[in-house]
């Protein structure tokens, strides 16, 4: 298997860009219709934004970007596998990179939203600790959501070494 190495990288990329419009991709299909706001690396690129990228033999194989809420709380947002990267350990790998760079920033909460559909995502999260909440500004309860969140401190203290 080959080895996944997870970091923060800037936002300006070619390959985050595809892997965004992958994201877009997905969740046209699963809420055909359904409003989406679309999302573009430009847009990642300002303070408070953090992206993660997993990679396999150099190449971007999923990102996720971190967005500090300035409350404790930190947001997981566009989780993103590379179609051909499912499977292979990269979503754990994001999240777990996710968990650690969101407590070396200071939060003490990871937040998301999950669409309803989108169950190999919840069942990600949920192996990984998260647990379904009440939503969070600047959502409002919808059909197609799920919030989540996951506590940081009590992570740090069952995996002190994680």
């Amino acid at each position: 298997m080959e080895t996944i190495i997870v970091s923060l990288e800037p936002a300006l990329q070619t390959e985050i860009q595809d892997l965004l419009r992958q994201s877009d991709a997905v969740a046209a299909a699963l809420y055909p219709g359904a409003f989406r706001r679309a999302i573009t690396a430009a847009s990642l690129n300002h303070q408070g934004t953090h992206v993660l990228v997993a990679r396999r033999a150099g190449k971007a194989a999923g990102l996720c970007v971190l967005f500090d809420r300035g409350d404790g709380a930190m947001e997981l947002k566009r989780m993103i596998v590379d179609e051909a990267a499912r499977a292979t350990g990269v979503g754990v790998a994001l999240v777990r990179a996710a968990h650690s760079t969101a407590r070396n920033l200071g939060a003490c909460t990871l937040l998301l939203e999950v669409g309803t559909r989108n169950l190999a995502a919840q069942a990600l999260y949920a192996r990984e600790g998260y647990r379904l909440r009440d939503a969070f500004a600047p959502y409002h309860p919808s059909p197609i959501s799920l919030f989540m969140e996951r506590d940081l401190v009590e992570l740090q203290q069952a995996h002190p070494d994680s």
